[in-house]
C-alpha cells in the first residue's frame, strides 16, 4: 500500500527526511507501523522528488527497494531542498515492478503520489480513463492504478482546477467508480501540498516554518497529529487548512 510524505520548509537535506528520524520512510519500508493491511513491506521499489532552487523538480526513482539502493544515501546527504515528495511502494498483487511505476510521477512543478489502491482495477475504473485524452493513457509511466490516479488529476490540474479541488473531485469520481478504494493521494508544486486521507493513515506535522505530511509520523515530535479519514488537507509552511472530502 505504500508510504509517502511531502516536506514544504526551510532547506533541509533528504538524508534529514529520508534517512535520519528514527522512524524515517527507510525504516519505514522495511518495519511500517501502520499498512492496515494493505501488506507488510514497502520493498517494490521507491522514488523521490525535490525542487533546486524553487525550480522545475528532480525525480529519482528506482524498482529497487530504497534500502538497498548504493548511491541514495550520499545522494540525500549531499542534496539540500526547501520542498521534496517521496515514496516507497508495496505493490498491488498483478501489477508490474519496474522504476517507471514507482511516485513520485509528475508534470512540469507538479509531484504526486498515491497510497492505497483501486478496487476492481481495471474495471471499475474503465469510464474513468475513457475520458482522458488518449495521449494521456499512451503515455502513462506504467499501467497501475496510481498512474492513472496521476492523469486523473493531472487532467483537472490542466483544465484550471485548483490543487484541493483536484485531488478532492478524483477521489470522489474514483470512489463512486470503485467502492472501497483506498485513495490517499499527495501533491505539490513545491509551495503547497494537498493530502487526501481516505482509507489509509496520514499524519501531519506543522512546526514553526515548516510543514511535513506523511503516512507515518517519523518520529515522537508532540506536533504530529492523525488526519481523520475522509478528509483533505492543504498546507503550506504558512498553515494548514483541513476540510471533508464530501464537500462539494
Amino acid at each position: 500500500m505504500c508510504r509517502h510524505l511531502a516536506y514544504l520548509g526551510p532547506p533541509v537535506s533528504l538524508r534529514a527526511l529520508l534517512f535520519d528520524p528514527p522512524h524515517s520512510l527507510v525504516r519505514q519500508s522495511w518495519a511500517p507501523a501502520d499498512m492496515r493491511g494493505g501488506g507488510t513491506v514497502n520493498a517494490d521499489g521507491f522514488g523521490v522528488g525535490w525542487y533546486p532552487d524553487g525550480g522545475v523538480p528532480v525525480r529519482y526513482r528506482s524498482a529497487q527497494p530504497i534500502w538497498s539502493d548504493p548511491a541514495l544515501p550520499g545522494l540525500a546527504a549531499a542534496t539540500v531542498t526547501g520542498a521534496a515528495l517521496a515514496a516507497v511502494r508495496s505493490a498491488t498483487v498483478g501489477m508490474p515492478v519496474h522504476a517507471g511505476a514507482a511516485a513520485p510521477f509528475g508534470a512540469g512543478a507538479w509531484l504526486f503520489s498515491h497510497n492505497g489502491v483501486v478496487r476492481g482495477w481495471p474495471e471499475s475504473v474503465a469510464g474513468l480513463a475513457a475520458a482522458l485524452p488518449v495521449p494521456d493513457l499512451l503515455t502513462l509511466d506504467a499501467p497501475t492504478d496510481a498512474a492513472l490516479l496521476w492523469a486523473l488529476v493531472h487532467d483537472r490540474l490542466r483544465a484550471g482546477a485548483d490543487p484541493a479541488d483536484a485531488v478532492a473531485d478524483t477521489v470522489r469520481a474514483v470512489t463512486a467508480a470503485a467502492p472501497g478504494s483506498r485513495l490517499n493521494l499527495l501533491l505539490t508544486d513545491g509551495r503547497t501540498a494537498v493530502a487526501s486521507a481516505a482509507g489509509h493513515a496520514l499524519s501531519v506535522r506543522a512546526d514553526g516554518d515548516a510543514v511535513l505530511l506523511a503516512s507515518e509520523p517519523h518520529d515522537d515530535h508532540p506536533a504530529w497529529r492523525p488526519v481523520p479519514d475522509g478528509h483533505l488537507v492543504v498546507a503550506t509552511p504558512a498553515g494548514l487548512r483541513t476540510t471533508p472530502l464530501d464537500r462539494g
